[in-house]
């Protein structure tokens, strides 16, 4: 087991980066929610009898054209896990900004989503390029897994959204939901039912036998639709869902790993590990202290540990090798954010601001690459940072719906936005406290210390981190 403090490299040594053109300039403005782009990638199709939205899932650089037929792969042209991912965001802009036109994009959408949903509650992912439904697909065939967990997601939210303006349409979302929720019933079959994998306690009653990921997902769904179908049941296999989450959490403040929750197994990786966002949401909505204590462990113990010394791809705790670094992307940047959001939400803290305000820095251009990832002026998100000086400059819809997304709800925030545009300044140790303090050109400043002995986190805001400085000699 490799000791996370040795294996991470501060992101100040990779101040001698190679800038690659096609990238978000060095001067954009303030980060802005841009919807230009992922409008680009949306199309309107004939699906059987249906007619929907799809997101075109790739586009490259230079051009950002919608990627070919030919080119996009056996999988297909278009899935559930965007289309899912594009319509939550298109409904919580109606929500945030009242924007009719959002609204109706969302509504497309949702109808793609339901067009791949089998009679029986499963889901398809995939369209293919003839505008058929990919049934055999590796990541396409009928299931209640990643993609369920998503289209569930998204009709849920569809269900309360459009209860007061399309109730016919909201009734319809609401009875595909309730068509899913027997897989939910059929997993809590197995709770309690835990296995041991080289050391480590696993759930066998979460999605793929431990799939903690996709739990978060699926969890965020269920809290969706409990919010106006409160149902006894539904609630109890939601607390097996965020029991079999804590199990999954391991470490403390102190301790490594550090209070992270493990993605499967015993790995864990950035992307899509949203239990901090999704444990923060259940405790507000079920009045569950544990699973805030929880959402907050994980916050203060590896969140503050990948602010201070840089994100991380994945993890395995199990295999004794180092931590993968690269390839770093929006889909990891997102689920810390509005996990710290969440967790505001849930205490009152305001530190969690700050932290979600630098964590969606990474977008501006506080990451190893130490270039922007979002354009404002295109809406944009780039691909992932391949390694310290290279970027991936394609522009999927994954990437920009998650950065969007992200960017959302953080300006919502004026106490998170304000950190977008920090920078790294400094970072190191000092008498017993590490410490990493981020700066804004605008003003804005902030670190985070943490205290060796104890793994104990404060947040320094404004002068009292440039008094922290002052009294360090940190510069």
């Amino acid at each position: 087991m490799i000791p996370l403090r040795a294996a991470l490299v501060p992101l100040a040594a990779f101040v001698a980066c190679r800038c690659m053109a096609g990238g978000p300039s060095q001067g954009s403005a303030p980060p802005a929610v841009n919807f230009a782009h992922i409008e680009h990638l949306t199309e309107r199709i004939r699906l059987g009898e249906d007619s929907v939205d799809i997101v075109h899932i790739y586009a490259n650089y230079p051009d950002y054209r919608w990627v070919s037929a030919a080119e996009s792969g056996p999988e297909g042209i278009a899935c559930v896990d965007d289309a899912a991912r594009a319509a939550v965001l298109f409904m919580r802009d109606w929500e945030v900004r009242n924007s009719s036109a959002s609204l109706s994009r969302a509504r497309g959408l949702l109808s793609f989503i339901t067009a791949m949903q089998a009679p029986d509650g499963e889901m398809y992912n995939f369209v293919l390029p003839d505008h058929t439904i990919n049934r055999e697909g590796k990541t396409s065939f009928k299931s209640f897994g990643w993609w369920a967990a998503r289209g569930l997601a998204a009709m849920a939210k569809g269900a309360n959204v459009f209860a007061g303006r399309d109730p016919p349409f909201a009734r319809s979302l609401r009875e595909r939901v309730r068509r899913m929720l027997p897989f939910v019933e059929a997993l809590m079959a197995r709770r309690g039912e835990c296995a041991t994998v080289h050391g480590y306690r696993v759930p066998r009653w979460l999605p793929y036998e431990s799939g903690a990921d996709v739990t978060s997902e699926l969890l965020v769904g269920l809290l969706e639709y409990r919010k106006t179908s409160p149902d006894s049941a539904l609630t109890r296999a939601m607390r097996g869902l965020i029991e079999g989450i804590e199990i999954m959490q391991d470490g403390d403040s102190l301790n490594f790993p550090y209070g992270l929750h493990r993605s499967w197994e015993t790995t864990w990786h950035m992307w899509g590990n949203a239990q901090t966002e999704a444990l923060a949401a259940a405790g507000s909505l079920l009045h569950d202290r544990a699973a805030i204590a929880s959402a907050e462990r994980e916050a203060r113990g590896w969140y503050a540990r990948l602010l201070m010394d840089g994100f991380l791809k994945e993890l395995d705790l199990a295999g004794g090798s180092a931590p993968v670094r690269f390839e770093q992307i929006a889909y990891g940047v997102r689920p810390m954010a509005l996990g710290l959001l969440n967790l505001y939400e849930a205490t009152g803290r305001k530190e969690y601001l700050v932290m979600a305000g630098l964590a969606g820095s990474w977008l501006t251009g506080n990451n190893a690459a130490l270039r922007p990832m979002y354009d404002p002026t295109t809406g944009r998100c780039l691909d992932g940072i391949r390694d310290s000086s290279t970027l991936n400059l394609n522009s999927g819809a994954e990437s920009t719906v998650e950065a969007l997304a992200t960017l959302l709800e953080v300006e919502r925030y004026p106490g998170a936005s304000s950190y977008l545009s920090c920078r790294r300044a400094a970072s190191g140790s000092v008498n017993g406290v590490a410490y990493a303090v981020f700066r804004s050109p605008r003003g804005a400043e902030a670190t985070l210390a943490r205290e060796s002995a104890t793994g104990s986190l404060t947040v320094y805001t404004g002068e009292a981190s440039r008094e922290f400085c002052r009294k360090e000699g940190i510069r």
